[in-house]
């Protein structure tokens, strides 16, 4: 599918605008966690976890600690930790990080507690500026486009350094078939305004496979793998032990 033209300087969204009233913040909030349902994701983002756990013999060995950053509301953190606490015999702690106050207030009111061998729990933090906490596998979702790509590459490198596992990324493409996905989806799906002009444009924010692989390059970490994943968007993962025993990748982490 045709990719869309990169764009100049990515355009601020609605939603991280600390202006936004209540009502249009929640609403918008609620919509993600539809469409984050429909997509998938925590389903995609799950079972690569548990590769890398088992890739690592990391599973059955003690407490495990998930962290996913930028979590907003927490529904995909609650998620990815009701399939982790299903498949894993063992304690699983999940933690949601974001630097927004009103959504990590919003994700301790309705996902914060337990999911069966799961803890969730969620705090405010801007990772950017505070850095990577340590776990054992790190996990992001629709978060890479809102970087341009120096700070894209150094969270990367932070993410490697502070996940004794490995980590995992789900992002959209740049594409015109994730432009059209956007305008129908969250027209479909969503009734918040916030929705429906944040989508498009973090399509157009987004990158193309090759610029991925590019930023996984430079952020060394060549042998991460990239996986096209429904609605028009990529999972990606790494191991630390692979790239540590790798030639390119072994002063990386």
């Amino acid at each position: 599918m045709p990719s869309l033209p990169p764009l100049a300087q990515r355009p601020p969204e609605l939603m991280d605008d600390p202006a936004l009233n209540q009502a249009e913040h929640d609403q918008a909030l609620t919509a993600l966690a539809r469409i984050n349902w429909i997509s998938r994701t925590a389903t995609q983002l799950a079972r690569r976890v548990l590769e890398l756990l088992k890739t690592a013999d990391a599973a059955g060995c003690g407490p495990v600690r998930v962290v996913d950053i930028a979590c907003g509301g927490g529904d995909l953190t609650a998620a990815l930790a009701k399939h982790l606490g299903r498949r894993l015999h063992q304690p699983v702690e999940v933690v949601g990080v974001d630097m927004s106050e009103r959504a990590i207030g919003w994700a301790q009111q309705r996902h914060a507690g337990r999911r069966g061998s799961a803890t969730i729990t969620f705090r405010q933090a801007d990772i950017v500026c505070d850095g990577f906490p340590p776990c054992d596998v790190a996990v992001h979702s629709l978060f890479l486009h809102h970087l341009d790509d120096d700070a894209a590459s150094q969270l990367l490198r932070e993410m490697a350094a502070a996940a004794a596992v490995g980590g995992v990324f789900s992002d959209l493409l740049r594409s015109q078939f994730g432009l059209l996905l956007a305008h129908v989806g969250t027209t479909l799906l969503a009734r918040s305004r916030v929705a429906r002009i944040d989508g498009p444009l973090s399509v157009k924010a987004a990158r193309t496979r090759a610029e991925y692989r590019h930023l996984l390059d430079t952020a060394d970490l060549p042998h991460a793998q990239i996986d096209s994943t429904w609605p028009e968007r990529v999972c990606v993962h790494w191991s630390r032990r692979s790239e540590r025993n790798s030639p390119a990748g072994g002063n990386a982490l």
